[in-house]
């Protein structure tokens, strides 16, 4: 049972990651083809900007591909989970981002990578979350600790108390 669910993670994980590099290509493709053929746009925010993305399709690419041993074709590793929640999360969206980012500057001109502000805006929304989160635990801790002992009990005790 445990080998198909690697099978099955393992043919997931190819899916995604093919989609994800057919996408790339589509995007990036259009922005240097309208670039050089019909408008100029800046390709230095172009550079600097899909950075990002290429790193975070580079770490889940290395992370996520499925590894086969090369006489019996067998599978060794499935790679990590690409549809697990947390930091292979925030990876699909700086590349969704910056694909939605490439297609406005297409339309809209170079004001288009504005949206790309919404990345470090989200990172920093995460993190100030994160951080009032311990603090509160933090806070939780201190109080147990400086009030009394907790009220052994029924729960209607402990409620009255």
């Amino acid at each position: 049972m445990a080998q198909k669910a690697r099978k099955d993670r393992a043919k997931a994980n190819a899916t995604t990651l093919t989609n994800l590099h057919t996408g790339t290509l589509i995007v990036n493709s259009l922005f240097v083809l309208f670039h050089f053929l019909l408008k100029k746009r800046s390709i230095l925010l172009y550079v600097i900007l899909s950075i990002p993305s290429f790193i975070c399709e580079y770490v889940l690419e290395s992370s996520g591909r499925p590894k086969y041993d090369a006489s019996t074709k067998a599978l060794q590793n499935a790679g990590e989970d690409l549809s697990a929640p947390g930091l292979t999360e925030y990876m699909f969206d700086v590349i969704w981002v910056t694909w939605a980012s490439v297609v406005l500057v297409i339309f809209m001109g170079n004001w288009g990578w504005l949206l790309w502000a919404v990345v470090p805006a989200y990172g920093a929304f995460k993190g100030y979350s994160l951080l009032g989160a311990a603090r509160g635990m933090a806070g939780m801790q201190a109080q147990q600790s400086d009030g009394a002992a907790p009220v052994a009990g029924n729960r209607r005790q402990r409620r009255a108390a």
